[in-house]
């Protein structure tokens, strides 16, 4: 078995993509159901929702939270940027709410490349600059601690 085994189901998922127009892709239906939110639709922003489905389908517990940023409460899975981290990174501004979440694939140079989902709308590798990255967090066999939200 890989030392990374949720990038191994990561990369199964690549091509699964959003439905154009009123229908829903079944697959990232299946990605919200990992979250608390329960979303029903592949309107509503997935990135969090793949990465909870992949560490829940490789027995790593996630955060089962639907917000990107909110991987980076996981305080004792801190790590440096490597493959295979959970790398979380700020959408628009470094401060406030909006951000992305994937794993990462592989860094050159200035970019890291995160295998994600609902990156243009599908799941896929893409760049990412470096100075938009917040925190990386290496996936742990144990429980995140409960936080107070």
């Amino acid at each position: 078995m890989s030392e990374t085994p949720w990038m191994d189901i990561a990369r199964a998922e690549i091509g699964v993509k959003e439905t154009p127009g009123p229908g829903t892709t079944p697959r990232i239906r299946e990605y919200h159901q990992h979250t608390s939110l329960l979303a029903q639709d592949d309107e509503t922003a997935w990135c969090a929702a793949f990465v909870n489905w992949v560490l829940d389908k490789a027995g790593y517990p996630g955060n089962h939270k639907p917000n990107a940023r909110s991987f980076l409460e996981l305080m004792h899975w801190q790590c440096e940027p490597k493959p295979g981290a959970i790398a979380v990174f700020w959408r628009e501004r470094p401060i406030g709410w909006k951000g992305h979440v994937g794993f990462i694939d592989r860094i050159e140079g200035d970019q890291i490349f995160v295998l994600g989902g609902n990156q243009k709308d599908a799941v896929n590798i893409m760049p990412y600059p470096k100075h938009r990255l917040l925190g990386c967090r290496w996936p742990q066999k144990s429980a995140p601690a409960a936080s107070g939200n």
